[in-house]
């Protein structure tokens, strides 16, 4: 079969691949990126032109502001509403490379991400920040540069196992059986390796300057070139323990290169990469933010102290906020989205779900979901409430208190419709109710990051709920409209 004849869904060749993620795949990034690159070459337009082409995109235009209001990157916290003001408080270079990162991950977050799709993209958000913390104290004159050029250094492999359907599967597959690296699967499946993949995918996009110089010659003496592929062997070495041998060698690298002793810089990797879970969020690559997490702390055989400080604190600041609320005059919406927020926040649950009883009693109807995969924003979640036979979320509405579901000694609450909405994962739920008569739900599980729950957690998750309940019997009592 020749080019002219194979189906763009069915790309065959090195060429037809890079050409299917660039026009079908990645359109958007395609146009964005090579649009900023080639404003690059005016002198004259310079900062109007980039802000054109960002406005041109209300998506992006809305996350690069997220981003560009966090503290990573703005810790003086001045509110950034329009563009033009990132623009003065951030410089058009750092608006620039953010505008990149943003554009990338709307292109390739999607619910088409499987687990090997969200590891790459924890990966390279890793090992972007630390790099652009590593050039920070080498004093590089470009650290958001080196950010970029390390967040597209595996392309291929990011852009490769978002969108390649059953050829990934194939490779997988090839390395669940143990005879095969990854580099012979790849060539065994494809006919050529991912990195070739990223190569020919970062020349379509003329994306040049330090991005290629990293991936076309990993091995270049260029310091900055070495900052790229030492975060990705520091990445590597933190997800294989803090105890490794990788780790050893890693720290004995960084310690030529910024000369900080071996526990100043395993500190900073620690520092940074509590940093790349907080950007991950930012980004939107919630799922992938979680290996980042996960990775971090595989090795240790309970919850680190401050983190357990840290959850306890967002609990306190967020019921004491709930309480001010219920001695003035009360926001339900706002009461009830504190409340969610306190238990998703405040006990890192991985899904979390407000929902309000249709008035047949029949249907749950979302009003705030938090960490749910839906095909689109617009899309709302709606749950079947079922007597015959009972699931979980009628029990749930027919109880004074919370309930704790578990499928396996909860089988039978586990239906069909209901199965096929949360899926069979331990929760929680906690009815709201107002004169004992129940009008929604708040349902929360850690069904990504299979946390188990714990009695602690059912505690807390109570007392968040209870909240919910005092300020609506509170609206109720003083006629609140």
């Amino acid at each position: 079969m020749n080019d002219t004849d194979t189906k763009i869904e069915d790309p065959q060749t090195l060429e037809q691949w890079t050409r299917v993620l660039c026009d079908q795949e990645m359109p958007i990034f395609s146009n964005t990126a090579q649009n900023i690159y080639s404003s690059l070459d005016s002198t004259k337009q310079g900062a109007m032109e980039l802000a054109s082409i960002i406005l041109q995109d209300p998506n992006l235009t809305a996350k690069l502001l997220k981003v560009s209001n966090s503290v990573h990157y703005n810790p003086s916290m001045q509110k950034m509403s329009t563009i033009s003001r990132a623009f003065v408080i951030l410089g058009s270079n750092i608006v620039r490379e953010l505008t990149i990162a943003c554009s990338f991950f709307e292109s390739i977050i999607s619910p088409e991400n499987k687990l090997q799709a969200n590891k790459e993209i924890a990966n390279a958000i890793h090992a972007a920040v630390q790099a652009k913390e590593i050039a920070i104290v080498c004093n590089d004159p470009s650290p958001e540069e080196v950010f970029i050029a390390t967040l597209l250094n595996n392309i291929g492999s990011i852009t490769f196992w978002c969108f390649g359907g059953k050829q990934c599967q194939y490779i997988s597959e090839l390395l669940q059986t143990g005879d095969y690296t990854q580099e012979q699967a790849e060539i065994k499946v494809l006919g050529f390796t991912l990195e070739e993949l990223g190569k020919g995918l970062c020349k379509s996009w003329n994306l040049g300057g330090l991005i290629e110089q990293a991936i076309d010659q990993p091995d270049s003496p260029d310091k900055r070139v070495q900052t790229i592929h030492l975060a990705k062997q520091a990445t590597q070495a933190i997800n294989e323990g803090w105890h490794s041998e990788a780790m050893n060698d890693c720290l004995n690298k960084l310690e030529k290169l910024t000369g900080k002793d071996a526990s100043t810089s395993k500190a900073f990797l620690k520092k940074n990469t509590a940093s790349a879970i907080s950007i991950a969020g930012k980004f939107g690559a919630h799922d992938a933010s979680r290996f980042i997490q996960s990775a971090t702390h595989a090795k240790k055989p309970a919850k680190p102290s401050h983190e357990i400080t840290e959850k306890s604190k967002i609990q306190f600041h967020i019921l004491q906020d709930i309480a001010q609320h219920l001695n003035g005059q009360i926001n339900l919406n706002l009461l009830l989205e504190m409340v969610v927020e306190g238990i998703h926040r405040g006990l890192d649950m991985d899904r979390s779900l407000l929902c309000i009883l249709s008035p047949d009693k029949k249907i749950l109807n979302e009003k705030l979901a938090i960490g749910w995969d839906k095909e689109n924003n617009t899309a709302k979640i709606k749950l079947e409430v079922s007597n015959f036979p009972a699931n979980l979320f009628f029990k749930a509405l027919n109880s004074n208190t919370a309930f704790w579901a578990d499928p396996k000694k909860d089988r039978a609450l586990y239906t069909p419709s209901a199965s096929n909405n949360i899926g069979k994962t331990e929760c929680f739920l906690m009815p709201i109710h107002t004169s004992n008569n129940p009008i929604g739900l708040i349902y929360t599980d850690c069904s990504i990051g299979k946390k188990p729950l714990t009695e602690e957690d059912f505690k807390v998750a109570k007392h968040f709920a209870q909240q919910a309940n005092i300020g609506l019997a509170l609206y109720k009592m003083n006629g609140s409209k």
